[in-house]
């Protein structure tokens, strides 16, 4: 027995045990499996110390092992090194570094061809012939009885039975098994755990509970982020982690290693996300927020609700909206939809009637859609008839403006900008092209220059829209999934900076390394029901969001959006609970989309009130008169 600073290594014939303080491994010397335990013994899983990284059109299938390795570091730490013979690599290994307080894991593979593409990654499990002559897809065993999802879903569940599968990243829509994108993308980690509540206790949708956890992230720095998801892929009594590179990763002659998994435990699923943040952060590979403008905090009206309130309206109650425009214009029954309805003069319409019930926004934000296309963010005139006039009469009312921003949108782009599937057809705006980027910049620029409309900066949007498939052709390599998302973040960043350098740039990106391009983050759509079909209340799903967002994302504000709301009640129950969160925002002035409930005077007025107290509270830590806040028009 030997003891390495804080870890003792115990070797038999058969195995060899390290005793940490957080945890306790097992090696096998003869097989590719470990046991992992928390400091109480308890056992969290038997992992299974096979990796796949399939290429395209190469299937990666291991056999043996051929060797496993235990070698303690001159830094007190050990390593593990677990080798097996690849189908697809020249060689392969699955390489453990285990400190006194985690486990870090990667993949190493070297190969001699110079044009090797990355599909799928599996680690803690994967595709093998064992010499026994098992065969298949190998698993590690699920031990705990609960998996920790941090990113909204539908239905809701964040802490959920650890035989559901799960997903991260930037993929997602509306469409069934899609809403994981609500966070695009959430913090990459899961927690692994046993909750501390008894087997009957009730356990709510959005429940977080302390308790034994073992949080398993993904580690390096945003230009390996080149995948689009991160997957918990469980089935029975077995599970392993999954990242899809899509073929758009290249592996030249030489070799590739992965980002790192890294096995570290926590007391609470927060404690997770706040250690992933503090990892990331150590390693120069996310930033701490600047102060940022004052004004970012002023409370946001989005017209987003209050056009989807109308459509409803229109369509189902046959109201036809007469207007007094220049244009006349005229929106038959039933023919509205939301976006068509971002338009100048009901703009005017809404703040109007806030301003007359003394409710009067620091930001207001012209939703989707204001463009004439969404790739090109020029000025929709028939809808916008003075866009550059109306943000200057704002202005004048100590009001600033975000414009809305579609990410990954190609609509109106040539061809050659985009991300382009097997027959040529456009998918998504190409960030790997460097004249895409360019042309981003410049519309940046054309949107908030003092020359171009003098717009405030963005709440983007629709950054789950990310492009994912093996066949979809990009103009260079190795810019793909979160990554190239980042590539379009921090080109819209750095250009609104450059344009305007009190710029507000608001994402629903909810990942650490996103902190240096994000100014705010949003707390995006609200969601239904539980897995039982059960209601559950806005409050409680966008709390928890804020929790999770501010736990990855220390420091920033945060838009705490409200858009839909099931009824009216619920609308103001979540109003109320806002200043709580962040900057309150309002999306409703005439009725609520989902019930068609009216908006009362009343219900405006109380607005009205927990918006001067939310100000008031802000200028008394500031130090500032309480009364200060934009004029009324």
């Amino acid at each position: 027995m030997q003891t390495i600073q804080d870890i003792t290594v115990t070797r038999s014939a058969t195995e060899v045990v390290l005793v940490a303080p957080a945890y306790t491994l097992g090696v096998a010397l003869t097989r590719p499996r470990a046991t992992i335990a928390g400091p109480n013994g308890e056992l969290w899983s038997d992992l299974s110390l096979l990796a796949s990284v399939d290429r395209v059109g190469l299937p990666d299938e291991s056999s043996g092992p051929t060797a496993v390795t235990v070698e303690e570091q001159e830094d007190g730490t050990v390593r593990v090194t677990v080798l097996t013979d690849s189908s697809a690599w020249a060689t392969k290994a699955v390489v453990l570094n285990c400190t006194p307080s985690e486990v870090r894991a990667r993949v190493e593979v070297t190969t001699e061809d110079d044009d090797a593409r990355i599909t799928d990654l599996t680690i803690f499990g994967g595709q093998a012939a064992l010499p026994t002559g098992a065969a298949g897809t190998f698993r590690s065993g699920i031990r705990f009885p609960s998996v920790f999802v941090p990113t909204p879903t539908e239905p809701i569940q964040v802490v959920r039975a650890s035989n559901t599968q799960a997903q991260l990243g930037v993929v997602g829509d509306a469409e069934p098994g899609r809403l994981n994108g609500i966070f695009s993308p959430p913090p990459l980690v899961f927690g692994l755990g046993r909750p501390s509540i008894a087997p009957d206790a009730p356990h709510g949708p959005t429940d977080m509970p302390v308790g034994d956890w073992l949080g398993v992230s993904v580690v390096a720095p945003i230009a390996q982020l080149g995948f689009t998801t991160f997957r918990y892929d469980a089935i029975d009594g077995g599970f392993l982690f999954r990242l899809t590179y899509e073929g758009h990763t290249r592996v030249r002659a030489g070799g590739w290693v992965s980002p790192e998994f890294v096995l570290r435990p926590g007391g609470a699923p927060l404690s997770l996300i706040r250690d992933y943040c503090d990892d990331l952060l150590e390693r120069g590979w996310a930033e701490e927020p600047s102060a940022g403008a004052e004004w970012w905090h002023e409370p946001i009206f989005c017209g987003w609700g209050a056009q989807c309130a109308l459509a409803v309206r229109m369509s189902h109650e046959g109201e036809a909206l007469a207007t007094d425009n220049a244009d006349g214009f005229v929106l038959p029954a039933g023919a509205a939809f939301a976006p068509d309805l971002a338009r100048q003069y009901l703009y005017d319409r809404w703040l109007n009637r806030l301003a007359e019930r003394d409710i009067h926004p620091g930001t207001v934000v012209i939703d989707d859609r204001w463009q004439a296309d969404y790739g090109t963010n020029t000025v929709d005139t028939e809808k916008w008839p003075d866009l550059r006039g109306w943000i200057d009469a704002r202005h004048a009312a100590g009001q600033r403006v975000l414009l809305w921003f579609k990410a990954w949108d190609p609509a109106g782009l040539p061809p050659e900008l985009t991300v382009r599937d097997a027959h040529g057809r456009p998918v998504a705006v190409d960030p790997s092209n460097p004249a895409y980027l360019d042309a981003l910049r410049d519309q940046v620029t054309r949107m908030l220059s003092a020359d171009g409309l003098d717009a405030d900066g963005f709440k983007v949007d629709f950054t789950q829209r990310a492009p994912s498939g093996v066949t979809l052709r990009t103009h260079g390599d190795d810019v793909w999934g979160i990554s190239a998302l980042h590539a379009i973040i921090a080109t819209i960043h750095d250009a609104a900076k450059a344009a305007k350098p009190d710029a507000l740039v608001v994402t629903h990106t909810v990942h650490p390394s996103f902190s240096g391009v994000t100014d705010m983050v949003r707390l995006n759509d609200v969601l239904e029901d539980s897995v039982h079909g059960d209601p559950v209340p806005v409050a409680d799903q966008l709390r928890y969001r804020h929790d999770i967002a501010a736990a990855a994302l220390p420091g920033h504000p945060i838009d705490t959006d409200q858009w839909p709301m099931p009824n009216r009640d619920e609308w103001l129950a979540y109003s109320r609970i806002q200043p709580e969160l962040g900057v309150p925002a309002l999306y409703y002035v005439e009725s609520i989309d989902n019930s068609r409930e009216t908006v009362t005077d009343a219900d405006l007025d109380e607005i009205a009130g927990l918006w001067i107290a939310y100000r008031a509270t802000r200028a008394s830590r500031a130090g500032e008169p309480a009364e200060k806040e934009p004029s009324a028009v």
